[in-house]
C-alpha cells in the first residue's frame, strides 16, 4: 500500500539530524519520512563544524530549489514540515501547489514581514569575520536558540545537532525587499493550496511570536485552511529540545484532522 511522504526541511544553524525524533514518531504512524539535507552537508554536524567550506555560497533560491525538486519527484504530493527557514520555504512551495499540506514552525519570515530590528539573533558580526560560513558557539546558542534550556540540554543538542550557516543565506533571511529573492514569497491568496499550520515558541528570540503571527494574518484573504498554533514557554529549539513531542503530536493531530493521513486510502 502506498504511503504518504513526508519531507521536513531543517533550518539555519541545525543539521538535518535535528527530525531524527519527528522521522522516529512519524514513521512509527505509517508515513514515508524523509530528513534529505542541503546541498553540500556532511554526515553529522560536528564534521560540518569543522569545515571551512560547510554550505559554500548556499542562497535561499537554491535551497528552495534543492528542496522543490525532492517533492516533485515523488508519485504521492508529500506533506511538507519545515523549521525556520525550512518553515519559510515550506510555504512557498505549498503556496506554488507542490505538496499534500504543509507545516512552518517559527518560521523565517515571508512577502517582506520584518524581523524586529531590536532581535538579538545570531546574525553576522564582525567577530564572525566575512568568510562564507558564520559559527554559532555553544554560548550564543544557549543565549539565543535555547534560551528556555538549563545548561546541560543546550550543551548536548549543541553537540548533536548545530552546524554553521551561510552567510549569504542569513544575509538574505535579514534583509528585505527585493534583496530576498522570488523564494522569500509565498501566495498567501492561493485558495486552491493544501492546509497549512503555521507553528510558534512564545519565548522565541529568533523568529518571535509577533512574526508567525504576523505570517498568519496575511493569509487571512484566503479561502484555503491556515491554523496557528502557538507554544508557551517554548524558544526557537522546540523541535529539539526535551518537549518536541507535544509539537510533533501536536502536528500529527491536525493532520489526522484534516484528512492527511499516511495511507492516503484511509478514511
Amino acid at each position: 500500500m502506498n504511503r504518504t511522504p513526508v519531507v521536513f526541511i531543517h533550518g539555519e544553524w541545525l543539521h538535518a539530524l535535528s527530525w531524527e525524533s519527528w522521522a522516529e514518531r512519524f514513521a512509527g504512524r505509517g508515513f514515508l519520512v524523509l530528513t534529505p539535507g542541503w546541498p553540500g552537508e556532511a554526515p553529522g554536524a560536528a564534521e560540518m563544524r569543522r569545515s571551512p567550506a560547510a554550505f559554500g555560497d548556499l542562497g535561499l533560491d537554491a535551497l528552495t530549489d534543492h528542496y522543490a525538486g525532492i517533492v516533485r519527484s515523488f508519485d504521492t504530493a508529500p506533506v511538507l514540515v519545515g523549521h525556520a527557514v525550512g518553515g519559510l520555504i515550506a510555504q512557498h512551495l505549498i503556496g506554488v501547489d507542490l505538496g499534500r499540506a504543509a507545516v512552518a514552525i517559527a518560521p523565517a519570515p515571508v512577502n517582506g514581514i520584518v524581523l524586529p530590528g531590536d532581535r538579538p539573533g545570531p546574525w553576522p558580526g564582525k567577530e564572525d569575520g566575512d568568510g562564507p560560513r558564520v559559527p554559532l558557539s555553544p554560548e550564543r546558542f544557549r543565549a539565543l536558540f535555547a534560551n528556555t534550556l538549563d545548561a546541560a540540554q543546550a550543551e548536548r543538542l549543541f553537540d548533536r545537532y548545530v552546524v554553521p550557516a551561510p552567510r549569504r543565506l542569513l544575509t538574505e533571511l535579514g534583509g528585505t525587499g527585493a534583496g530576498r529573492g522570488p523564494s522569500a514569497e509565498a501566495d498567501t491568496a492561493n485558495t486552491g493550496r493544501g492546509p497549512l499550520l503555521l507553528v510558534s515558541g512564545q519565548e522565541d528570540l529568533i523568529v518571535p511570536d509577533s512574526v508567525t503571527r504576523a505570517a498568519y494574518k496575511a493569509y487571512g484573504d484566503s479561502t484555503a485552511t491556515t491554523e496557528l498554533k502557538q507554544f508557551a514557554d517554548r524558544a526557537h529549539s522546540l523541535v529539539v529540545d526535551n518537549g518536541w513531542r507535544y509539537v510533533a503530536d501536536h502536528v500529527l493531530g491536525w493532520l489526522d484532522d484534516h484528512g492527511v493521513r499516511a495511507h492516503p486510502r484511509e478514511g
